[in-house]
């Protein structure tokens, strides 16, 4: 039996020299993946090419579940979609710690037990949203728009200004002009 270890490489550069660090001794080839939002197999082509490495009894090794996508639930999903494609699945810790060739009662409790989690935290923070404007406060991100920048933007196009020239010179992003320009409109 031959391992092929993925290695899922997001900003933090410690996580993946920790994940090579595990992988790279029991792996006859590891495999890097740049992190993306892509959870569907078919869109992740450094996925496809470990599952083109491995032949039959060969497993495709991953230190956490969360590795094969952007969350633990995510990953939980990636690793039902890899046992319905025949992969077996080695995982080196965490909670889906083990070595895997099938969907199991456990995994998918797992999987039930990180959506659920999910859920109660998007409930807390809209709970929490929804009591700040209920105080008056408003949520997000304060505006970079005053009305003297907006005015500045509004009078900096009508003399023809392209949106990029119109940006440098405010001090905004571009897409923030074209998103005053888009209201005024």
């Amino acid at each position: 039996m031959t391992l092929i270890g993925l290695v899922r490489v997001t900003g933090d550069a410690r996580d993946a020299d920790r994940q090579h660090e595990l992988l790279d001794p029991i792996c006859a080839r590891v495999f890097e993946e740049e992190a993306s939002r892509r959870r569907l197999i078919k869109n992740r082509p450094q996925l496809l090419a470990a599952l083109d490495h491995l032949r039959p009894g060969d497993m495709l090794v991953v230190t956490r579940a969360k590795h094969l996508a952007q969350s633990m639930l995510e990953g939980l999903n990636v690793l039902n979609d890899l046992f319905e494609q025949g992969v077996a699945v080695k995982v080196l810790e965490g909670i889906a710690a083990g070595d895997h060739t099938k969907r199991s009662l456990f995994l998918d409790q797992g999987r039930d037990i990180a959506e659920l989690r999910r859920r109660l935290l998007s409930q807390r923070i809209k709970t929490g949203l929804q009591a700040a404007r209920e105080r008056g406060d408003v949520g997000g991100r304060p505006t970079v728009v005053n009305d003297v920048r907006r005015a500045g933007i509004l009078s900096l196009r009508n003399q023809g200004e392209p949106i990029r020239a119109i940006a440098l010179a405010v001090g905004v992003s571009v897409g923030t002009v074209h998103n005053v320009l888009t209201r005024e409109e």
